[in-house]
């Protein structure tokens, strides 16, 4: 498919935010998205890309080169404007909302220039990404010995019963499905959406933090919604979900903030590790039949989107829920069902003859076509 790429000079209204997650909400299709995201990860680059910003402002590095991160390839793939490193004074010299033009390298607000930074080119971006999968052996090294050491200290996630929150949604004898806002996960819950899975099992929906958004959009309310709730629009809240907040070891909750401030009523589930593994340990332990996710997260590449430098929490809860776990990562690749022109006139064939072989064997319907013809040529005067 063509893209349209956007020439320079560009000018339009400006959002601006620390954290992409936050700015999506925001962005209006048409607009400059101005952000402070160092390895822009493929899930922001599509929400970017959702939210139809002709142009991407980044005061740190898209590409850091740490890992072969393929969202900033993405953004530019797409059409869109992106340049990188203008430094952190622009977030602060661009107010919410004004109208800045991007020339070049250079950012400008009312005709003068706040900044200036690099614009990413495709080819270059190919290039670096080439060079970070050559390199990748150094961050495996490096990765592995983190999970090993948080391996030392998780271990208890395979071995123990933790602590479960007082969830009032029934499990067993039931299928759950969870949902996590990763790469491809509006695609891959679409693809069981319209496989008329969710509407026959009908599983114990979980949405993980921006995951129950998807479930919502789809037309489904997730039983549970679980995670540290920075990621989830507000009318998804008051819906008619059970709210877990996830704790860390020690108590600390960030989610429980929000929602008191809120007013709404919520569960504390304390464990290490993601919001996704806890989501999974609810349905094991709770005695699921069956858990099918959507959207998590099970490579390093994965992990180090997110910023996490080892997956040990991952790798013992997936061995403790392994023997029920179902992951439909990219299951909307799996098959893409194409009815063919060959197909349809072999089934208007097969149609004409059936009706055919129904008028042949049905003295009725024989007698109602003999006095069709009479009366036809009666009118007719044949």
């Amino acid at each position: 498919m063509a893209v349209s790429r956007l020439e320079l000079p560009v000018t339009a209204r400006a959002r601006t935010d620390e954290r992409t997650k936050d700015l999506v909400k925001r962005l209006e299709p048409g607009e400059i998205a101005v952000i402070n995201h160092a390895d822009v990860d493929l899930v922001a680059a599509g929400s970017l890309l959702d939210a139809g910003v002709i142009a991407v402002v980044n005061v740190a590095a898209s590409f850091t080169g740490r890992y072969p991160n393929l969202g900033p390839l993405q953004i530019v793939r797409a059409g869109v404007v992106l340049i990188d490193e203008v430094g952190p004074a622009v977030l602060e010299r661009i107010a919410e909302g004004e109208v800045i033009t991007i020339d070049g390298d250079e950012i400008m607000a009312n005709g003068v220039v706040i900044g200036s930074g690099w614009r990413r080119g495709e080819g270059e971006l190919v290039e670096a990404v080439a060079v970070a999968r050559r390199r990748v052996g150094e961050q495996l090294e490096l990765f592995a010995a983190n999970t090993l050491e948080y391996l030392r200290h998780e271990r208890h996630l395979a071995i123990d019963s933790p602590d479960l929150p007082d969830s009032t949604i029934e499990f067993k004898n039931r299928q759950t499905l969870v949902v996590v806002r990763g790469i491809d996960f509006k695609e891959d819950l679409l693809a069981l959406h319209r496989s008329g899975y969710l509407r026959e099992v009908r599983p114990v929906l979980i949405g993980v933090d921006g995951g129950a958004d998807a479930l919502c959009n789809l037309g489904y309310t997730p039983d549970i919604v679980i995670g540290d709730f920075d990621s989830v629009s507000e009318s998804t809240l008051r819906g008619k979900s059970e709210l877990i907040v996830h704790a860390y070891p020690g108590g600390r909750a960030p989610g429980a903030e929000r929602l008191i401030e809120l007013g709404l009523p919520f569960l504390l589930f304390e464990s290490a590790g993601t919001s996704e593994d806890i989501a999974m340990l609810l349905a094991y332990e709770r005695g699921t039949q069956l858990i099918v996710a959507v959207g998590t997260h099970n490579s390093m590449e994965d992990f180090l989107d997110k910023g996490r430098q080892g997956m040990a929490s991952t790798f013992l809860v997936r061995l403790k829920v392994g023997r029920l776990l179902v992951d439909a990562k990219g299951v909307n690749h799996l098959y893409h069902p194409v009815v063919k022109g060959r197909d349809i006139v072999l089934f208007v064939a097969a149609m004409v003859a059936s009706l055919a072989l129904v008028v042949s064997v049905s003295e009725p319907i024989r007698l109602w076509f003999r006095s069709l013809w009479l009366w036809t040529r009666a009118r007719v005067g044949w």
